[in-house]
């Protein structure tokens, strides 16, 4: 890290790459936390994790007991060990006791991505509740035909306020909060939606993966879809014709024709023997159903021709997607335990080997990228190992949980790893703490530190005054927490 600060200081470093470089080490470092601990509420698994977009502050979960809890990860509710351990209990809990709750398993809970005053959970019970955090009451439902496996909002959306239902049922719903009816029905899988995800580039652009095996991608403005990724695809560059490559292979051939052979003699047509009645008749007849057939292909809408394309993604169901930060590619994890990475521009499967994995096969599974999309995150029965997104090589390898792991969430803010699995447990991978002997180093400028003896993850500041600075952000929580004890949206 000391090499970092000097280029950084010298200007042989930008910034970005300087603050790149901190994450992946702090990313690298990511190991079981010893100094927070999560008080899940929950007597059944965990299927749903998901920390607010807005301020990073807030942990929401979904869990098959049909309840729900809210925590503040950044202020503890209590601490033990002579401080040592923050613990965070649940500041909200909803379960079916509640007269609105769900009556059965929670799949899904998700924040409303510009506001906490809203979250939304789909559930068993055929239901999608949309809640107000501040009462605890559920300002609006959408009744769908089957078990709610995943819903989602995209980030982006400055435009349309949808949230995308993937269910038991064949089509894909889109639930328009403004209006609490059906915007959108998008049919082309032929088998159950397991899970569904909007794309960090575009807020009309959706993304499903099915039972069926298929992937297929949606631009809610127009009807059908408009590409379903094929596994068999993964040449990113364009062949030449066929006829073209067969033209090419047998030039060499020709110049072993003999010398008394007369280069001036044409071949003749090949000639086709019909067994009833004159050939060129019996040609003209048969060309009437093929011309039938291509103008009824040009009279169906591209929706249509679409949705009969058969093409799948994986051998069994779709049952994890993931878009990069940067929209330009796409993770899938499928029930016959592979892991593939997608080119979304070409529609190409990069061919990435990711190493052996055993993944779920009866429920949807949620991935997790870091900032800077180098690392995925995904649950692999009772682990969760961390692959190099280009390489697939396993970097590493969390063990913690009893059972198998549903669910992961990486935090952008704290570059900390949130699981959940059916142990009912929900543990928090944080990066490892300094010490003071990584601090005590010489240096060519002056070095301040505010060290503090909380386990609460410090910041890295460089002044431009060139000071280090270790400032710890817990020390400003004493003038804020009487500010931040009701921080709901309005």
């Amino acid at each position: 890290m000391w090499k970092e600060i000097r280029e950084r200081e010298s200007g042989k470093l930008r910034p970005n790459s300087f603050s790149n470089r901190i994450r992946s080490d702090r990313n690298s470092s990511i190991q079981l936390s010893n100094y927070k601990e999560i008080v899940s509420p929950h007597r059944g698994s965990v299927n749903s994790l998901q920390v607010d977009l807005t301020e990073g502050r807030y942990l929401l979960s979904g869990a098959s007991d049909a309840s729900v809890a809210i925590y503040d990860v950044q202020c503890a509710t209590d601490y033990e060990g002579g401080g040592l351990l923050a613990k965070h209990k649940p500041l909200v809990t909803i379960d079916k006791q509640h007269e609105h709750g769900h009556k059965y398993a929670i799949s899904s809970a998700i924040w409303y991505p510009v506001d906490t005053g809203l979250f939304i959970t789909g559930s068993y019970d055929h239901r999608i509740n949309i809640w107000d955090t501040n009462t605890t009451q559920v300002v609006m439902n959408f009744k769908m035909p089957g078990k709610v496996y995943r819903t989602a909002m995209s980030s982006l959306a400055a435009s349309h306020m949808l949230i995308a239902a993937g269910t038991e049922d064949v089509q894909v719903r889109l639930c328009d909060i403004a209006s609490g009816a059906f915007s959108h029905t998008l049919s082309g899988h032929r088998d159950g939606v397991m899970t569904v995800e909007w794309s960090t580039s575009s807020e009309w652009v959706l993304v499903t993966g099915g039972c069926d095996g298929a992937i297929r991608f949606w631009d809610i403005r127009r009807a059908g879809c408009f590409r379903v990724l094929n596994q068999s695809h993964s040449q990113l560059g364009r062949r030449p014709p066929l006829l073209q490559r067969a033209a090419t292979n047998k030039v060499p051939t020709s110049k072993s024709l003999s010398k008394g052979q007369s280069s001036s003699v044409k071949p003749r047509a090949p000639q086709r023997k019909m067994a009833h009645g004159n050939g060129s008749k019996q040609s003209a007849a048969s060309k009437i159903p093929s011309q039938v057939k291509s103008s009824a292909r040009q009279r169906l809408h591209p929706g249509m021709l679409s949705s009969q394309d058969r093409a799948t993604a994986h051998y069994g169901a779709v049952i994890g997607l993931k878009v990069t930060g940067d929209g330009m590619f796409l993770l899938s994890a499928g029930s016959d335990s592979r892991l593939r990475l997608w080119d979304i521009e070409s529609g190409c499967n990069t061919l990435v080997n990711f190493e052996t994995v055993r993944l779920q096969t009866g429920k949807a599974i949620q991935l997790a990228t870091t900032q800077d999309s180098a690392l995925v995150f995904v649950p692999c029965m009772t682990s969760v190992k961390a692959f190099d997104v280009w390489s697939g090589a396993t970097v590493l390898t969390f063990r913690g949980h009893y059972e198998h792991v549903n669910c992961c969430w990486y935090s952008l803010q704290d570059q900390e790893l949130y699981t959940g699995g059916n142990d009912r447990q929900i543990l928090v991978w944080s990066p490892s703490k300094w010490n003071a002997n990584e601090l005590v180093h010489p240096l060519n400028f002056e070095t301040v530190f505010f060290i503090s003896a909380t386990p609460i993850p410090v910041s890295l500041v460089l002044s431009s005054q060139h000071y280090l600075v270790f400032q710890d952000e817990w020390l400003k929580m004493g003038k804020a927490s009487a500010l931040d004890q009701d921080n709901w949206s309005d």
